[in-house]
């Protein structure tokens, strides 16, 4: 194989076409589309099938090796969050220690706590009879409401594990996981706040929308608010621990037992164990159930991550980076070459968690040509990826559509206020980390 420059980069935008076109506009699964990318990309380039295959296979089985156990454990965990009303009952919490008067700010909290372990949709479905309620109780636009709920949770979403985008970079890009999840909680604080003043500023410009009422139905005894927060904060500390030990450099026990203790898997684990105490009524049935629900689900993520592995590895083996470093100033771009990537890519097909893996597979050949070659540049370039794939959310985002469809919103104020929220809330928080890279 001996493909230039000129070659590479056709076969290259032929390949992300591709993905674009597979994945927007004929609505083929996001694995087949990659896939199909691989073999564009390297038979393009004049790599042997043998050679093509060898590493789509290569790609697929490190990529699951580091990220099975995190997505299958993450998926569950929200799986049973959502089943035993944890989220609701996070949700009233919330709104009660803020206050009606603070409903949209409320609502955005919810939105970032909820959505550490949930995926943005899922969330903002379980949540949206709670939003409609709030905005009726404090006599504001389901509009200002919605945007403040969904801002909160696309935050996290874009930002952090186990959310699939976020946790796909990370084992492309070689990025430690508990790192990455309290970094990504700084980054995102910005980008919740930015979505809350612009629905807030945004959202009193739009025609008042009647919320519609909540329809209460029977449920199961709702856990107390100890039980519910508990599964989401645990992990979470006992990776914060893991984390601080390993700075401080501490060997004793107690920092070997919050080493076990604080791998993601572990930690996961714990929530999962966590959100089963959030309820009494379990039989083997609904264990069954929620259990089928959550692998289900887990596997329709892990084959997408797999097939952006596989991407990788075939631009990998193209030598993609030699050539982009020998034409292209990659060095003076830093940060903001991932983050344009990922912007590019999110504004063209829609989903954050593609974008941001495409994006991943194509900038990790690059990281030498983009002096991003130490854990902190390599953490600091996936936070940038995730900006990237929060901004433009619009039409051929399905999240987009779950938004409208579940708040009653039309699509001019759709796009008018949520729309232009996630561009704020890319660029904002690309500034946060840029100003993360003079502290961390």
């Amino acid at each position: 194989m001996a493909a230039g420059f000129t070659q590479l980069i056709i076969w290259l935008v032929a390949g992300i076409v591709v993905i674009v076109l597979l994945t927007a506009k004929y609505h083929i699964h996001a694995f087949f589309a990659l896939l199909i990318a691989c073999f564009v990309v390297g038979l393009g380039v004049q790599m042997p099938f043998e050679d093509i295959l060898n590493a789509v296979k290569d790609g697929f089985g490190n990529i699951m090796r580091s990220l099975a156990l995190i997505i299958v454990l993450g998926t569950t965990l929200g799986v049973l969050l959502e089943h035993t009303g944890s989220t609701k009952v996070m949700a009233n919490f919330i709104l009660k220690m803020v206050g009606e008067k603070n409903a949209s700010l409320a609502l955005s909290l919810t939105g970032f706590i909820v959505g550490m372990p949930i995926f943005c949709d899922s969330g903002f479905i379980v949540l949206s009879g709670i939003n409609k309620s709030v905005a009726k109780r404090a006599g504001i636009s389901v509009v200002i409401t919605s945007v403040a709920l969904s801002t909160g949770l696309y935050a996290v979403h874009c930002l952090m594990p186990p959310h699939p985008g976020a946790a796909s970079a990370a084992g492309i890009i070689n990025v430690d996981f508990g790192k990455l999840i309290l970094t990504g909680i700084i980054a995102a604080l910005p980008a919740m706040i930015i979505g809350n003043i612009w629905a807030r500023f945004a959202g009193k410009k739009t025609n008042f929308i009647e919320a519609e009422e909540e329809i209460v139905t029977a449920a199961a005894k709702p856990p107390s608010v100890m039980q519910a927060f508990l599964p989401v904060v645990i992990p979470i500390v006992l990776i914060a621990l893991k984390s601080f030990f390993a700075l401080e450099g501490d060997e004793t026990n107690i920092a070997q037992i919050f080493s076990i203790l604080g791998e993601p898997a572990i930690a996961l684990a714990a929530g999962v164990l966590l959100a089963f105490n959030c309820s009494r009524a379990w039989t083997k049935t609904i264990v069954s159930k929620q259990l089928q629900e959550a692998a289900e689900k887990a596997g329709g993520i892990l084959v997408i991550i797999g097939a952006g592995g596989a991407f990788g590895a075939v631009l990998a083996a193209t030598k993609i980076g030699e050539h982009f470093s020998s034409v292209l100033p990659l060095g003076s771009l830093g940060i903001l070459f991932p983050f344009l990537i990922t912007f590019i890519l999110k504004t063209a097909q829609g989903s954050s968690t593609v974008a941001i893996i495409t994006a991943a597979s194509i900038v990790q050949p690059l990281l030498p040509a983009l002096g991003l070659q130490s854990d902190t540049d390599r953490l600091l370039c996936v936070l940038s990826m995730g900006a990237g794939s929060m901004m433009i959310s619009h039409a051929n985002d399905a999240y987009f559509w779950v938004i409208a469809k579940f708040s009653g919103i039309e699509m001019k104020s759709m796009l008018k206020v949520y729309s232009i929220a996630t561009a704020f809330m890319g660029l904002i928080t690309l500034l946060t980390i840029y100003l993360l890279s003079f502290i961390i």
